[in-house]
């Protein structure tokens, strides 16, 4: 791995080389164009319209994720509703789409300032855990199926990152604590918190309709408010 990662004794983690910045966005490339596949599977060819919804909801999700309320000491931090963005994705698209997308967004976060400790460790707290966001789209096109979708797709990513410091962190564990009550806990300190902060706030009618307003005019569809509303 020391083409693309080295070793850092200090930080405990694997750090990209130029070389690996480079595979990281190439495989987000890659993964942005199997978006683009699997929704002409679906359906149509993907136009600039949903070209630009996708890359303007990750970019979005990005943005955000620097917003931090509060930051935890071994990874994971309250952000200004960054999962939303990616959830939304898959809300408006469906499920392979939304899992696809959150998989390069996930990729982008381990490209740039993501924490390494060990390759599966990284699978799990990045494209496997922003990935699960897309789970969102279980209920894609629903009736009132924003917010079950959006704590569908957060509770997912719980569970990968749970997996990982399971598996990968319980060493730091407190004395006398099980590793699986801690990692739970820890885990669920920046989770929870931002899913009820943002569940609150689709709650509000105002932005409820606002969101569906937005879906409509992503999937370019007349009549489906009706449907849907």
């Amino acid at each position: 791995m020391s083409i693309f990662f080295n070793w850092s004794d200090s930080d405990y983690a694997y750090t990209p080389t130029i070389a690996g910045y480079l595979l990281l966005i190439l495989i987000t490339l890659a993964v942005f164009a199997l978006i683009i596949k699997l929704h002409k599977d679906n359906s149509q060819q993907m136009n600039a319209k949903e070209l630009t919804f996708c890359a303007a909801a990750m970019a979005l999700a990005y943005v955000t994720s620097f917003i931090k309320f509060a930051s935890l000491p071994f990874g994971g931090s309250i952000t200004l509703f960054s999962m939303f963005f990616i959830c939304l994705i898959g809300y408006v698209y469906g499920l392979k789409v939304g899992i696809t997308a959150g998989i390069a967004y996930g990729m982008l976060q381990m490209a740039f300032g993501g924490y390494i400790y060990h390759p599966i460790q990284a699978l799990f707290d990045y494209p496997l855990a922003f990935g699960a966001l897309g789970f969102a789209g279980i209920f894609a096109k629903k009736k009132n199926g924003l917010i079950p979708g959006y704590i569908v797709g957060a509770f997912s990513r719980y569970i990968m990152h749970v997996i990982s410091g399971y598996v990968f962190f319980k060493s730091y564990a407190p004395e006398n604590m099980n590793p699986i009550i801690y990692t739970l806990g820890y885990n669920a300190t920046y989770i929870l918190p931002e899913m009820l902060a943002t569940v609150a706030v689709l709650l509000v009618p105002a932005v409820s309709k606002s969101i569906l307003r937005i879906r409509l005019a992503a999937e370019d569809t007349i009549g489906l408010e009706g449907k849907n509303a």
